[in-house]
């Protein structure tokens, strides 16, 4: 049931992002090239699917008196804030968006900034490196390896709508919050079968274990939670066993000429330096994206090129190193 829950609130999701049905169709039908246990894309609707319907009762998370039908958690303009007392007032653009073109930051990236796999921790991220990445949006420099993942499809609509006097605050308002621990990161040699659903690996259940294999696992630690954007319920990242200690090579020493220290530009402790973001704690997944993007050429910018030389010769193993090192660092 939960699966079928949360396979029903993906397509709500997938629809929100407004993909036709069709054109998921077609585009799904050729391969990825991806890695696609990062760039996770939804599967095409079956024939005829629809979202399941409200049927008005309401929803409660732990800790919160909040109490919200299911509709009103999927309102991309009014995100569910769960916890109002675990962050500031929100400015209106990340409480609200802008109809119909900007929706609220708060829906995808939390109210609290934390994120999730499928999206960029923004907590503690420097308000200048945020407005480049949007301006790097507005101007075409900044896409995804994988057109088809959802998430950063609509952040590139996004970035090309936002004004600055909209992104200037949210920017200010997410630099303004302190990133809490929020994956768990463990090692293992097999992992829960999973599926991709609201862009996102969910366990299947009953589907037993499977091999790791050169890939990293990142899925809710409660998936109810997660589904209702409980900004309190965290997340749990399986990493190839050895891969933080490859990782913690490549970090600190470049690997023998691998890359370059990842401390040289992020800080000592990985937590960030000026506008450089912070690396320690945040999503093994985004940041193999990152990796990904940058050395396929898809993200471009100013910033952007003082990475080119660093990803040059990673591998996608060596990405799952180092992401799996970062990650499993105290933000």
């Amino acid at each position: 049931m939960k699966l079928l829950r949360s396979l029903s609130i993906g397509l709500a999701l997938v629809s929100a992002l407004c993909f036709s049905a069709s054109a998921q169709t077609q585009t799904a039908a050729a391969p990825q090239t991806t890695p696609p246990w990062a760039y996770t894309v939804n599967p095409p609707p079956a024939p005829g699917a629809q979202p399941a319907r409200d049927d008005g009762s309401v929803k409660h998370v732990p800790n919160s008196t909040l109490a919200l039908t299911i509709t009103q958690v999927r309102d991309l303009f009014n995100p569910p804030d769960w916890h109002p007392d675990s962050h500031p007032a929100m400015p209106e653009v990340v409480a609200h968006g802008r109809k119909p073109d900007v929706r609220a930051c708060g829906y995808c990236h939390l109210p609290n900034g934390q994120g999730r796999p499928e999206n960029a921790p923004l907590a503690g991220l420097p308000a200048g490196y945020i407005m480049q990445q949007m301006a790097d949006y507005k101007n075409g420099m900044r896409k995804s390896a994988e057109p088809r993942m959802g998430p950063p499809a609509a952040m590139l609509a996004i970035g090309k709508a936002a004004t600055v006097d909209e992104v200037k605050p949210a920017a200010e308002y997410f630099a303004s919050l302190k990133y809490k621990p929020w994956i768990r990161v463990i090692e293992a040699d097999s992992v829960p079968k999973t599926v991709v659903s609201g862009s996102m690996l969910v366990k299947v259940e009953g589907g037993g274990m499977g091999p790791i294999g050169h890939r990293i696992i990142e899925t809710p630690e409660d998936l109810e939670r997660t589904e209702l954007r409980d900004s309190a319920s965290s997340f749990i990242a399986y990493v190839p066993k050895g891969s933080i200690e490859k990782g913690e090579a490549l970090v600190n020493t470049g690997g023998r000429g691998k890359t370059i220290r990842c401390a040289t530009c992020h800080g000592p402790d990985l937590k960030g330096l000026g506008n450089v973001p912070p690396l320690a704690g945040r999503s093994p997944s985004y940041v193999v994206r990152q990796l990904y993007d940058i050395q396929s050429s898809s993200r471009n910018g100013p910033w952007t090129q003082l990475m080119k030389e660093a990803v040059a010769k990673l591998t996608v193993d060596d990405m799952v190193s180092i992401a799996a090192y970062t990650s499993s660092r105290m933000p």
